[in-house]
């Protein structure tokens, strides 16, 4: 990747992968509802859960084992690619560009288990019209716009292709609720 500026090709790139997991729900009105999983981190921000690929793993492999540390959910389908996105921060001094690749899953788990040792603070599920309001950056809220988008049209698709199973099934919940333990 090229940049403008001569300081951000000294950037130190760092790889992430994460995703945005939604379950179906039934909303107000009886018809399905998809609820989103959002993660609060420790400067209480809403987003969803990603990190670091390790040696020699996969992007989707990482994003699922970072879901699964992150908030406690393992019963993850993976329902395709939402998009990568990349930005730059400082941190320590040292100008750091971050890469993140986004994957849309499925679960049918309500129960979430925030990571706190590694600063997510709390777990919630919400529809799209909340949790577009609550995601804290710009570019994780077009990532949601898309995933929402992809959910809408799988659901629209009846017996929309499963890209590959993870898990079993899990615990079910009621929408919107929140499970901190």
């Amino acid at each position: 990747m090229t940049s403008g500026g001569r300081g951000r090709s000294r950037a130190r790139r760092e790889t992430s992968a994460g995703g945005v997991v939604y379950r179906v729900t039934p909303g107000a009105d009886g018809a399905p509802l998809p609820v989103f999983l959002l993660i609060r981190d420790s400067y209480r921000n809403w987003g969803f859960p990603k990190g670091h690929l390790e040696s020699g793993e996969l992007p989707e492999a990482a994003a699922l084992r970072e879901v699964a540390e992150e908030t406690g959910v393992s019963a993850l389908e993976l329902r395709g690619t939402i998009e990568t996105i990349d930005w730059y921060f400082r941190f320590r001094g040292r100008l750091i560009h971050k890469v993140c690749h986004f994957y849309l899953m499925e679960t049918p788990a309500a129960e979430t288990c925030p990571q706190r040792a590694e600063g997510i603070t709390a777990c919630r599920w919400a529809p799209f019209d909340e949790a577009v309001r609550l995601v804290s950056y710009a570019n994780a809220r077009q990532v949601l716009e898309r995933a929402h988008a992809m959910v809408g049209a799988a659901s629209a698709v009846p017996g929309a292709p499963q890209t590959s199973e993870v898990a079993p099934a899990a615990v079910a919940g009621e929408p919107g609720e929140r499970v901190t333990s």
